[in-house]
């Protein structure tokens, strides 16, 4: 008789009050990040798609050790968050794929980068390689940490005309605190280390 996988999940409440982290013991997600709006959009991840068909559930963003879930307006976490952990702990010890396809994560995650880039449109020649480079490098090593402690993600978009477009994921999608993060913390470092850099501005969902 196997014994069973223990499996601790704990929560944490968010700056955003309509998204709560439910952090693992276990590592979900090896590199990077995912967020899905839909079941359609969760094609590869089961345990996306059993999370949204929850009433209220209106996104799931996963990385590295924790899921960040977005509720809708009209429904109390209270309601809702001790089946959700309750879930995602059950799913864990089953010991069921939370991706089907690690291939077609990194698949879907490069379309949906190509699709953006090819929308937005960007002139070349406004646009630097080695500013974006260094922007990046700069998000990943002053806000990456504290955004992800947060149950969210803040992931370059482009850059364009001086201004930096991010886009936002997990809890800091839809956050009343966003902007504040945005011009107050984000723009505030990058204007102080690049020059180039005018403004930072959230990518239009």
């Amino acid at each position: 008789m196997s014994e069973l996988k223990h499996v601790n999940i704990y929560m944490e409440a968010t700056p955003n009050p309509s998204s709560m982290k439910f952090v693992a013991d276990q590592l979900l997600l090896k590199n990077g990040s995912v967020e899905y709006l839909t079941q359609e959009e969760a094609v590869n991840c089961p345990l996306a798609v059993q999370l949204l068909k929850f009433t209220g559930v209106k996104s799931v963003f996963i990385t590295s050790n924790f899921i960040s879930v977005n509720k809708a307006e009209d429904i109390e976490w209270m309601e809702i968050q001790s089946i959700i952990r309750e879930f995602i702990r059950s799913y864990l010890v089953s010991g069921d794929p939370i991706f089907t396809s690690e291939e077609l994560l990194v698949q879907v995650g490069d379309s949906i980068k190509k699709e953006n880039t090819s929308n937005d449109n960007v002139d070349p020649v406004s646009s630097s390689p080695e500013i974006e480079k260094k922007i990046i490098d700069l998000l990943e090593e002053f806000v990456r940490p504290a955004v992800e402690k947060d149950g969210g993600a803040i992931e370059f978009g482009h850059f364009k005309d001086g201004v930096v477009t991010l886009d936002l994921k997990g809890a800091c999608s839809g956050c009343p605190s966003s902007v504040v993060t945005l011009k107050n913390g984000i723009e505030n470092l990058l204007t102080l280390h690049l020059p180039e850099v005018r403004s930072v501005v959230a990518r239009d969902a």
